[in-house]
């Protein structure tokens, strides 16, 4: 959803913040603007649509200022116009604030600044922030830097929701006061400047020095310093961090576009997340965690949480760990979670899985599932993201920056990670040890064979040719299988918004056969081969209903009965979602190439899902 930029330093900050809002595309949105301190007072440049249309605002080149904020809106609050878009300022036009989040009181205290004499002119919930601030700041006195600390934080406490805020001021044009809560934002060191961003990619290039802000943290950043505040304002010592990320990673490298980079990338990705945690002469390891045996053996069950993609490596979890721990799995949906009063106790343990680890709903399970005495995990792909910080313990996948909003190398790599830390328990278990060695053997070749499924692209680049006008799909699975039909089910929605549905092979007598017409298109998943035998029946009654088939399989099949066959290397099963959904990612792929869509950037989703 919505991304911000910021700027302090002694460049001119137009550039610097289009730029970041240009690498922040990727988060779904339907304007952007950017506010800068001139010598004449504030500049707001601000438009419907993309990024790009902010160059052809009149007057953006005369901009000087060298200190700027910067947002992309996704709309919450009002539709997608030119008055609705960021950054908004007070009736006075002291202050200029972006904001990413949703104020769950703004009527309440719009109602309450409109009796004051405050008048808006937009449908936001963000307008309402800058004029509070200005409300504060006319009753505080005094004229140094501290006035507007207060008037921030007053109005800060007043807010429910969820908001990550920069805020400049006139009358301070060497400064500027960031704070968040419940939304991600990053403070980037430079020299002599400082960068600010909802997301480090967009940031990246220009430094890899990050401050990580916890929740109600104020920031009071000038050109060459960042003073840190808790929420009674006083000062707090806060640790630079160092972010190993490759900047050139969260570039396209001569791919047409991030997804297929990011399909491309995962041999890399499995590699990173591996790293030196498997060994097959020695025991798993997680130097985050400190779980024991007898703690493991009092657990009555354990909770995989997580939303949409995330969801689904849950569900090809669960088959692991109820199988080779035999430890009770439940898979849930995060934004269902609280809702359905989940049985939890000291003797539960919650695994939170989420790429961005800033999914609102993920985090507020967590929480719910801290406050009810369960132990919590986080499962993410950023250092210090929320959920992180949150959890009791926190273990990451190393999948490198996602633009693309389909995930992919994320999924995958959500996936392996759970198969290691599936691993660790059970070796502390000391159980299911033949399982876990053969596991262990096949996750070291899994990056190899996943560069050799790669070269299905032709096949299935044809085959998405064929079938790219359709309006249904279908996609079938038994056991393990089934999770890989869900998830590719999602892609082909995601971002070819062709109707997509998965089912259990076997549950097609059930319903979902009477959906099967002449020329309709069913892909099945076929790996495990005690299930194989089935799942062929299954598509042989499809077949005879005239359907056309895509089989991808490491099994060994009659090819001719199907119209197109994918062979992927054999694998264990427990780790075959990571291969068999890979022609699918590309199936996915190259039909909405065929329809000629955004494929990064699909209509109405958006990267990192921070409200709920």
């Amino acid at each position: 959803m919505c991304g911000i930029v910021g700027y302090i330093g002694t460049k001119k900050a137009s550039p610097i913040l289009i730029n970041g809002l240009l690498r922040l595309e990727y988060r779904g949105y339907d304007s952007a603007g950017i506010s800068t301190i001139e010598n004449n007072g504030l500049s707001i440049m601000k438009d419907k649509g993309r990024v790009k249309n902010l160059y052809n605002l009149p007057g953006i080149d005369n901009l000087k200022g060298t200190i700027g904020i910067a947002h992309t809106r996704w709309a919450t609050h009002g539709k997608p116009s030119k008055e609705n878009s960021h950054p908004h300022m007070d009736n006075s036009k002291l202050f200029s604030v972006v904001h990413n989040g949703i104020i769950e009181n703004y009527n309440e205290l719009r109602k309450f600044l409109s009796e004051k004499g405050y008048t808006f002119y937009s449908q936001t919930d963000t307008e309402i922030v800058p004029n509070l601030i200005h409300y504060y700041y006319e009753k505080i006195n005094g004229t140094d830097i501290n006035k507007l600390l207060k008037a921030v934080k007053s109005a800060c406490l007043d807010l429910k929701g969820s908001f990550a805020l920069e805020i400049i001021c006139k009358d301070f044009p060497d400064n500027m006061v960031v704070v968040r809560k419940d939304s991600p934002l990053v403070i980037g060191k430079g020299e002599d400047e400082n960068y600010i961003s909802s997301d480090i990619p967009a940031i990246l290039s220009f430094t890899r020095e990050f401050y990580l802000l916890e929740d109600l943290e104020f920031v009071l950043l000038s050109r060459t310093d960042a003073k840190f505040y808790d929420k009674d304002l006083n000062p707090i010592d806060k640790k630079v961090q160092t972010i190993e990320w490759n900047a050139s990673s969260a570039e396209k490298d001569g791919f047409e576009d991030y997804m297929l980079k990011e399909i491309y990338e995962q041999p890399t990705a499995i590699r990173e997340t591996i790293g030196a945690k498997i060994s097959e002469d020695s025991k798993c390891e997680f130097e985050e965690l400190n779980f024991t045996k007898e703690y493991l053996q009092s657990i009555n069950k354990i909770y995989l949480v997580a939303c949409g993609t995330a969801m689904h490596a849950g569900l090809a979890a669960k088959n692991m760990l109820e199988k080779i721990c035999k430890i009770p799995t439940e898979v849930d949906i995060a934004s269902e979670f609280r809702y359905r009063d989940p049985i939890i106790d000291e003797k539960t343990l919650c695994i939170f899985i989420s790429q961005s680890g800033e999914t609102a709903d993920t985090i507020a399970a967590l929480k719910l599932s801290r406050q009810k005495g369960a132990k919590t995990l986080a499962i993410s792909n950023v250092i210090g993201s929320s959920i992180t910080r949150e959890a009791n313990y926190s273990i990451y996948t190393h999948a490198g920056p996602e633009i693309a909003v389909a995930s992919t190398k994320a999924y995958t790599s959500q996936v392996m990670l759970l198969a290691i830390l599936t691993i660790y328990f059970a070796e502390i278990l000391e159980i299911s040890k033949e399982k876990i060695t053969n596991l262990k053997k096949d996750i070291l070749e899994l990056p190899s064979k996943i560069e050799e499924t790669l070269k299905c692209s032709c096949t299935i680049k044809e085959f998405g040719h064929r079938i790219y006008q359709e309006k249904d799909v279908f996609f079938l699975g038994r056991g393990i299988d089934e999770t890989v039909a869900r998830e590719s089910a999602l892609k082909l929605k995601e971002i070819s918004y062709i109707h997509a549905d998965s089912y259990p092979a076997g549950e097609l007598k059930h319903g979902p056969i009477a959906l099967i017409e002449n020329n309709i298109t069913v892909v099945s998943i076929m790996t495990d081969e005690k299930l194989v035998e089935k799942t062929v029946s299954n598509i042989q009654e499809v077949i005879t209903r005239g359907a056309k088939t895509l089989v991808v399989t490491n099994q060994p099949v009659d090819d001719k009965m199907f119209d197109t066959v994918i062979h992927i290397p054999k694998t264990n099963t427990f780790i075959s979602p990571i291969l068999s959904v890979i022609p699918l990612q590309l199936l996915s792929y190259y039909i909405s190439k065929e329809k000629g869509l955004d494929v990064d950037k699909p209509r109405n989703l958006a990267k990192s899902v921070t409200v709920e």
